[in-house]
């Protein structure tokens, strides 16, 4: 645990970290490659929709009922004439899920179930939703979706910009897509839960995204004032600064959810817990990832289209080739060197602010200062000072 610590501090200094910005086209080919596993899964097999979106009735059998849930799918088929899906409950009764028929047939396959499974047909619980009533819910449930990422767009354009705005955005399309991809390959039935999961993710998604972006627009207040770090260069320390948080908060979350997805729903055969939790699952894990591999290098990606910041590009890769012609160590090799990200002398500091480079601007842009010692700086003097 120490030791994950002391990583995150490094990460968060910079002196450690990964190129995630530089790296970006294999994110976004692996984001394309399971984004359209989801597509194709999705337009192959469709979703498993509930009888709350599509109308039926679900019949819930008394505890302990001696039938097999393949026997009740099956006295449940002839029964109905529609297809049916059984499941277990954790105390031992059936909750009969039958799909697309009308309420004045519920009764007769009440009895007939009764009869099939020897139970009283009083003791048989029956929930009915009308085809209308199922369009009404669905209905709801996608203008509760659209209004949501409306709201989102609006906010972050306001509270950052309009590029972060529309990373943010395509980051949750990303999450959404995958999540009712993978609905789509198991098989799991979408109910009013599985919405409830989804808009949960969302929110979650958005707030590991928003971490990094706070983080980022913090770092590039006055990065047009020097000539050290690219947009992206900044980007990608943003990422690794926040990174260990992000897998520390995504991990916490997704144990709980892991618990309700595979013991409550595998082991005790909630229902409902089946559909909130994969909803979830999936969800947190896209969540995570989208936020750091496609959300930022997207927005470095499309800050790096403005003018301002192709021309700082150009002024930072020049300064950089000049010190390799030289023999001298650029940033890079500096930071990995122990020696941060401000390592020039206080003569060419000098140099620079009368060039018109502020002094400390790099310095507002990639963080504190970790000077090496000059061979020629502080002899004899315990400050270091030069007269």
């Amino acid at each position: 645990m120490s030791k994950l610590g002391n990583l995150g501090a490094r990460l968060h200094r910079g002196e450690v970290g990964y190129d995630f910005v530089k790296n970006r086209k294999i994110w976004y080919g692996i984001s394309i490659l399971i984004t359209i596993t989801a597509i194709v899964g999705l337009a192959v097999r469709g979703l498993n929709m509930g009888i709350e979106f599509q109308g039926g009735a679900v019949f819930t059998t008394p505890k302990n009922t001696a039938v097999s849930v393949a026997q009740a799918e099956e006295h449940a088929e002839e029964a109905s004439g529609h297809d049916a899906i059984v499941q277990k409950l954790g105390d031992g009764s059936l909750r009969i899920q039958v799909a697309g028929i009308d309420t004045g047939k519920s009764d007769q396959i009440k009895e007939d179930l009764a009869e099939d499974l020897k139970v009283d047909a009083e003791q048989i619980n029956a929930d009915l939703v009308g085809p209308s009533w199922g369009d009404q819910i669905a209905n709801k449930a996608w203008q509760g979706l659209g209004i949501f990422l409306i709201l989102v767009v609006i906010y972050l354009a306001i509270a950052f910009e309009w590029r972060m705005a529309l990373a943010a955005f395509v980051a949750l399309i990303h999450d959404i897509t995958i999540t009712v991809g993978i609905y789509a390959l198991v098989g799991f039935e979408v109910t009013p839960g599985t919405v409830i999961g989804l808009l949960t993710i969302l929110g979650y998604s958005l707030y590991d995204t928003v971490v990094v972006f706070d983080s980022l627009k913090e770092q590039t207040k006055d990065i047009g004032k020097q000539t050290r770090w690219t947009y992206s260069d900044v980007a990608n320390r943003s990422i690794n600064s926040t990174l260990v948080r992000s897998v520390n908060t995504t991990v916490v979350a997704l144990l709980p959810v892991a618990g309700l997805l595979f013991i409550g729903g595998g082991v005790l055969g909630a229902g409902m817990l089946n559909d909130i939790s994969l909803s979830l699952f999936v969800g947190l894990a896209a969540g995570a990832y989208s936020s750091i591999f496609i959300a930022t290098p997207l927005v470095a990606d499309l800050k790096e289209l403005e003018p301002g910041m192709k021309a700082l590009k150009k002024r930072v890769l020049a300064k950089r080739a000049q010190a390799v012609a030289k023999g001298e160590p650029t940033e890079a090799e500096m930071a990995e060197g122990g020696y941060a990200e401000e390592a020039e002398e206080p003569d060419d500091l000098e140099d620079a602010a009368g060039a018109g480079e502020p002094r400390n601007a790099a310095a507002a842009v990639v963080g504190p200062r970790n000077q090496p010692a000059s061979r020629s700086r502080g002899r004899g003097r315990p400050s270091g000072k030069r007269r």
